[in-house]
């Protein structure tokens, strides 16, 4: 799309319908049952002055953040100053703050953003040497994404950080770099455009109502 093309060409370029494409290109939110929120950027975003990406707290607003906390103001409060959600400045707050004292410290927390950034450029999947091989061998056998996501909390009831949004598994395949999967024949037919409807495991996933041959 940073070349000119228009959203359904991008959509059928990387074999993603319409609907997944226009959610990768302005983000969403999404909120589990546990109340805890996830946000997925979209794929162009604007940027801070040091060319890291909005969504993330920039060092000038962690240094707001410190000098509200100073002045006594809730964390609501400092959330409708900077335009954030109270859950993003809660979670800044509790990261970077020291056990002992409670104090907030802005400048560790950037350095900690910065590794943290780092980090995730290779993406969750391909960190995970064994979330890797489960959504691998299920696309392999023709999974569709969004039966691995729920054959991963069936699988990992207790480890929600490998509860992925079906959107990860799309991407992780067709963005290898960061995902570490194999565009194999199969797996790329499994995270096709038709897959919800299409796809047809060898084995139906737990609690799934897609039975098996």
């Amino acid at each position: 799309m940073a070349q000119g093309m228009s959203n359904s060409a991008a959509c059928r370029e990387v074999g993603i319908n319409r609907r997944t494409g226009t959610r990768w290109r302005y983000g969403r939110k999404e909120v589990d049952r546990t109340g805890r929120e996830r946000v997925y950027a979209p794929i162009t975003e604007e940027r801070h002055r040091d060319g890291t990406s909005d969504r993330f707290l920039a060092e000038d607003e962690r240094l707001v953040i410190a000098d509200l906390l100073r002045s006594g103001n809730s964390l609501r409060a400092i959330a409708r100053e900077l335009g954030r959600s109270r859950a993003t400045i809660s979670r800044e707050v509790r990261r970077n703050s020291d056990p002992r004292t409670g104090k907030y410290h802005p400048f560790q927390a950037q350095r900690r953003a910065a590794v943290r950034r780092a980090r995730s450029k290779e993406g969750k999947i391909r960190r995970d040497s064994e979330l890797k091989e489960f959504i691998q061998q299920r696309l392999d056998r023709r999974w569709s994404p969004e039966q691995i996501c729920q054959a991963l909390r069936t699988a990992f009831p207790d480890d929600p950080e490998r509860h992925l949004a079906h959107e990860t598994v799309y991407q992780a395949v067709y963005l290898p770099h960061r995902g570490g999967l194999e565009r194999t024949p199969a797996s790329c037919a499994a995270a096709g455009p038709l897959a919800v409807d299409a796809a047809v495991p060898t084995s139906a996933p737990p609690g799934s109502s897609t039975p098996a041959p």
